[in-house]
């Protein structure tokens, strides 16, 4: 049973793929568009692909969840956010074997100079 509104499947392409990082807002300072980035996926043993900053998030993450956290204790926890910064791919994977697919881990590392 469907009922309206429920979401049934979700469409993606796999040609056009990019890497959501999240990064602390600590490590922010250096960080800009245009700056060459690694991008090392877990799924195909650490295989490495290059790619460039294309943009940083105008919120950190915890702004845009579904149910924000609100910490009505009234004590202050200084708390380190995340901001996503999307990383383009310079080239697309080549082969079938090393498709880069929704939801896998990989460990991504900036050049800031």
């Amino acid at each position: 049973m469907v009922q309206p509104g429920q979401a049934l499947l979700a469409i993606t392409t796999l040609d056009d793929v990019w890497v959501v990082a999240n990064f602390k807002e600590t490590q922010l300072r250096d960080l800009r568009p245009g700056q060459h980035a690694s991008v090392s996926v877990d799924a195909y043993g650490g295989r490495e692909y290059s790619g460039h900053v294309e943009s940083i998030s105008a919120a950190t993450g915890a702004t845009f969840s579904l149910l924000p956290a609100d910490n009505a204790t009234g004590n202050f926890v200084k708390v380190v956010q995340r901001v996503p910064v999307r990383i383009a791919l310079d080239k697309p994977p080549a082969g079938s074997d090393a498709v880069l697919r929704p939801g896998l881990s990989v460990t991504v590392s900036v050049t800031t100079r």
